[in-house]
């Protein structure tokens, strides 16, 4: 509430209460000095008042955009994700876009197939839809495989191609016409899909495939190469820059001519590029079976199947993400020195989960990466981020990139809930609060899990009476379960500098299946 003092100059009003209630009440108290007339001011009914409540009204939405303003003009205090942008590319800082799974096919073919089918790039294949879920695409973006089914021996009355197929999640747009160029400078095009997938930020142009630009004039087709930047683009230079908003729509920007070339009026601009990525394309094992556009394969009976799951798929970068790590990358130059430095870079780099960074000899340095939210590095995230550091180590520098070592975690929990809970859903709420300190997201390299936080976990669970662990550690229970139960005595697991604590994934573990094991008593 505002208050008003009196000095010897006249009244002082506090300027921190800018509230609707507070500037009413501020100028109401203000009536008897500045209007002594106006008498009945206290009155509701009194038409005055309908115009103070207005100016109150109007007070307070203009105090909301000033401190919105003041918020949104710092990167400490910004909450909307445009001014992030915005405040991040003055440091050449530009958000990650969502990151696409990859996963390894299986193919079969029929035992009778023979002769050659060729598996192209651009082929499509699919998860199964289901009610709760659309389907997700995947496709081959490698060169052309040729298969030769006569060299392929029968076995259970298939023929199965001894190399699997990588495949990424996604779907390519190609040659999507954005316009035509009018010769003025600063050209900007917008692409008619959201959600482009741009992982190569700073590979170097030879390399660089997110996105294929080009223009043509007169039966003339030009090649454009992108950059982070114009800002380096030299006069004439057919270069080209891309721009994604708040709304993930992205934009294509030429330049002035001075610093990245224009295109030439009447040139028609066109661009193939991949939408797709986020944590939907990191599907379980033999989910993919559909071929969805892919003729050959179709043609010759074939059928497909992830063995194992897809990994590496991430959501687009949060801006909480980016104004912690933004720092780390702007200090390290883009330059990979340090082990911080080659942690920071291939941290920006969407797909990548965890990375530890370790020294190997004099001119080697592995890469210890976990995909976003866990899983294997499939062989389309280790090239792509090799190319990444082309331009970043030094020269003489090998990059190795390298799984972690998942250490599976067995925790069991006999817990004793009141009378009146369900044990279904208290079940649940357990396994989500215990549970949860073994997600991704949650654990790290070199990080000791603590006996404590187990019980601090279980026991802030309304309804929980008692909780006991009876079963604490990181090695393998015997097979066939049940092993007998054993509570590492320091209270703390260790972990070493190359290791992830992990749930364990119920091969073999299935008691412990989906984070920790739970004996309920009590309840209903």
């Amino acid at each position: 509430m505002a208050e008003i003092t009196k000095t010897d100059s006249g009244a002082v009003v506090d300027y921190t209460a800018r509230d609707y209630d507070s500037l009413l009440a501020a100028m109401r108290a203000l009536v008897p000095d500045k209007l002594p007339e106006w008498k009945d001011f206290a009155a509701e009914a009194d038409f005055g008042n309908v115009l103070l409540q207005l100016f109150a009204h109007m007070g307070d939405i203009l105090a909301y955009y000033q401190d919105r303003v003041t918020n949104e003009s710092f990167l400490g205090t910004a909450q909307t994700r445009r001014s992030i942008i915005h405040h991040l590319r003055l440091i050449s800082y530009r958000l990650g876009t969502a990151a696409p799974a990859a996963a390894k096919l299986q193919v079969s073919f029929p035992a009778a197939t023979t002769g050659i089918v060729t598996v192209k790039r651009g082929f499509a294949f699919a998860t199964k839809s289901r009610k709760d879920a659309p389907s997700v695409r995947f496709e081959y973006l490698g060169p052309d495989i040729d298969i030769d089914c006569d060299l392929i021996p029968p076995s259970g009355g298939r023929k199965v191609f001894a190399t699997e197929i990588d495949v990424e999640e996604g779907r390519t747009v190609s040659n999507e016409l954005l316009g035509t160029s009018d010769g003025r400078p600063n050209q900007r095009f917008r692409l008619a899909r959201a959600g482009l997938i741009l992982r190569s930020e700073g590979v170097p142009a030879g390399v660089n495939k997110d996105v294929a630009l080009r223009t043509e004039l007169g039966g003339v087709i030009t090649e454009w190469a992108m950059q982070e930047s114009l800002a380096f683009s030299r006069a004439g230079q057919n270069d080209f820059a891309v721009e994604i908003d708040a709304d993930d729509r992205a934009e294509i920007l030429f330049g002035d001519g001075d610093f990245g070339a224009v295109p030439p009026a009447g040139s028609k601009v066109t661009v193939g590029y991949r939408v797709g990525g986020g944590e939907q394309g990191n599907v379980v094992a033999g989910s993919i079976q559909t071929v969805v556009d892919a003729p050959a394969l179709a043609l010759a009976g074939a059928k497909i199947t992830n063995q194992s799951a897809a990994t590496g798929g991430a959501e687009r970068e949060s801006i909480e993400h980016a104004v912690a790590h933004a720092p780390q990358v702007f200090r390290s130059f883009k330059r990979a020195v340090t082990a911080d430095d080659y942690e920071a870079l291939a941290l920006k780099y969407k797909g990548v989960g965890k990375v530890r960074a370790a020294k190997k000899n004099w001119n080697t340095v592995v890469l210890h990466v976990a995909p976003a939210g866990g899983g294997q590095v499939s062989d389309v995230l280790r090239n792509n981020l090799v190319a990444y550091f082309v331009d970043k180590r030094p020269v003489s520098t090998i990059i190795e990139i390298e799984n972690v070592d998942y250490v599976k975690v067995y925790v069991e929990a006999d817990v004793e809930i009141e009378s009146y809970y369900s044990r279904a859903e208290m079940t649940e709420k357990i396994q989500k609060a215990a549970g949860g300190l073994l997600a991704f997201d949650a654990v790290d390299f070199a990080r000791p899990i603590y006996l404590s936080k187990f019980y601090e976990a279980i026991e802030a669970i309304e309804g929980v009476k008692f909780v006991t662990i009876a079963d604490f550690r990181r090695d393998r229970p015997a097979v066939p379960y049940p092993a007998v139960p054993f509570v590492e005595g320091t209270g703390k697991l260790d972990i070493d500098v190359d290791e992830v604590p992990k749930i364990p994934d119920g091969d073999g573990d299935e008691p412990y299946s989906g984070g920790i094991k739970i004996v309920l008593t009590g309840g209903y």
